[in-house]
């Protein structure tokens, strides 16, 4: 764990998932890879709400698929209600990637003339009518399950409503940038501490 992270990154939930090509290729023992929030921080180059929404999105589903199983990479796919370019969906997409393996054109295409282990095509987005922002699909079972993301549930302190367009606009003194940086990562640790199983932040849908 980066020292420099905050504390509360370690406790955040995880998850361990058994990708074949890992083992097949022998990058791992037994082709098994944990996952933590840190990952994902790292990916997206850092620590919000909405790269906190997708860790939980994703890991909630992956458990409502699999429940007490490993889940397996790359055999799952990820669909996206909105495009590609659309608000948060890009970040959204690739905390999913990261975590399930599943991706767009750009992704893996296999191994051999069969394609084994591709997960090229695994990720869609723009797919409606869809009953969640997010759903995912295992591809052994056919099963499903949708997401969707509330924050709403999790309000800022009224002390952001003024502090927040003086740390956009750069008018915000070195005090004042420390307590928005603070205030900010708070609220991300609520979601991923306090409420990382609230059925009103994340909600689950199976089909």
């Amino acid at each position: 764990m980066n020292s420099h992270f905050p504390a509360f990154f370690a406790a955040a939930p995880h998850i361990t998932l058994h990708d074949p090509l890992a083992e097949f290729l022998g990058s791992c023992t037994d082709g098994l890879i944990e996952y933590r929030y840190a990952d994902a921080v790292r990916l997206a180059g850092h620590s919000c709400p909405t790269v906190a929404g997708a860790w939980l999105m994703t890991l909630r589903g992956l458990r409502a698929l699999y429940g007490e199983a490993l889940p397996v990479r790359g055999e799952i796919t990820a669909s996206l209600r909105d495009a590609r370019d659309h608000g948060t969906t890009g970040v959204v997409a690739s905390i999913v990637q990261l975590v399930t393996g599943a991706a767009a054109e750009t992704g893996f295409q296999g191994i051999g003339p069969n394609r084994r282990f591709a997960r090229q095509q695994l990720l869609q987005f723009s797919v409606q009518p869809q009953p969640g922002t997010l759903s995912l699909c295992r591809r052994d079972t056919g099963r499903n399950v949708h997401l969707d993301l509330d924050t709403r549930c999790i309000p800022w302190p009224e002390e952001m409503r003024s502090l927040m367009p003086r740390a956009v606009s750069g008018q915000a003194t070195t005090a004042e940038r420390q307590r928005f940086a603070a205030m900010w990562q708070d609220r991300v640790r609520l979601m991923l501490i306090e409420h990382a199983d609230d059925p009103a932040l994340v909600s689950v849908r199976t089909s």
